[in-house]
């Protein structure tokens, strides 16, 4: 059975984020550098300081709806979860400094505190998917920093498909306790179609219009399966338990919307290796929800 640092941090659900990371050097049209490691790094440790930071600042609720995660069930002591938070963030902090320097730590530092500023505050209310979309795009961003920061806003569209992606997960997520009206699954699906849709769009640069190849179109297929037959059926029966599935099922697309990104940046190859690695996620997240 996995350790409860390991479920404090949703450990496995961290291998959805070195994809944004990807995304944005290749988008930005920066070489696959060793400081995108670094970079991917930084990304997973900030990951893993959001989900303790999460479980500390929902301990009292979590006491009564989600028993069963550490902190609540005592395996994890309040504080540990907060300094594990505190400790992520840092190294992130560091590590993107030591790998991007200034430029990416004037990613890495907004990024940090929206973080902080989601789990604290803002989750619960309005603006909370807006917190998380933010976060996500800014991600996608700091991979584009890998390069130097050259061609960083080639990044804003694959950063703003993430973040576009993030907020309707996001919004869904509202209804994975005590379920939700149908329409709510119904106009994530739609914004999922959204995305969908502009990501298997044709790339225009340098004047020319490259045509969608067959691996960014079938990319983008897998992700509006592995996102969208889960909303439906959730939408048929909007309960608790399908929607937190159909959060689960998001969290997890992430994989095959950042494949279909990068192919759609011309790395192909890169971004069926990059998918290849959703089999992984779903077998390790059996073991421990990345919700």
């Amino acid at each position: 059975m996995p350790g409860p640092l390991y479920e404090l941090v949703r450990a496995p659900a961290a291998l959805t984020v070195p994809g944004d990371t990807l995304v944005g050097a290749l988008a930005a049209g920066s070489p696959v550098r060793s400081r995108l490691t670094g970079l991917a790094a930084a990304s997973v440790c900030l990951y893993w300081a959001g989900m303790a930071l999460n479980d500390y600042a929902d301990r009292t609720v979590d006491a009564y709806e989600r028993s069963h995660r550490p902190v609540p069930s005592g395996r994890i002591r309040a504080r540990t979860a907060l300094a594990v938070a505190v400790c992520g963030t840092a190294a992130g902090i560091g590590l993107s400094a030591l790998s991007g320097g200034r430029r990416s730590l004037a990613v890495t530092v907004p990024l940090a505190a929206t973080v902080w500023a989601y789990d604290m505050k803002l989750k619960s209310g309005p603006y909370g998917p807006a917190a998380m979309a933010l976060a996500r795009g800014l991600d996608v961003m700091l991979g584009a920093t890998a390069g130097g920061g050259r061609g960083m806003t080639r990044a804003l569209f694959p950063a703003l498909t993430m973040a576009a992606h993030t907020a309707a997960v996001t919004r869904l997520s509202r209804g994975e306790v005590y379920g939700a009206s149908a329409s709510l699954p119904l106009s994530t699906l739609a914004a999922t179609a959204v995305v969908t849709a502009t990501t298997a769009l044709p790339l225009e640069r340098g004047g020319r219009v490259r045509f969608a190849g067959a691996a960014q179109v079938a990319l983008a297929g897998c992700y509006a399966y592995r996102f969208g037959a889960p909303q439906a059926a959730a939408a048929r029966q909007p309960t608790g338990d399908r929607i937190r599935s159909s959060v689960g099922a998001g969290i997890h697309a992430m994989v095959p919307l950042q494949a279909a990104l990068t192919a759609r940046a011309g790395a192909p190859l890169s971004g069926a290796l990059l998918a290849a690695a959703l089999p992984l996620v779903r077998r390790l997240s059996r073991r421990v929800s990345a919700t």
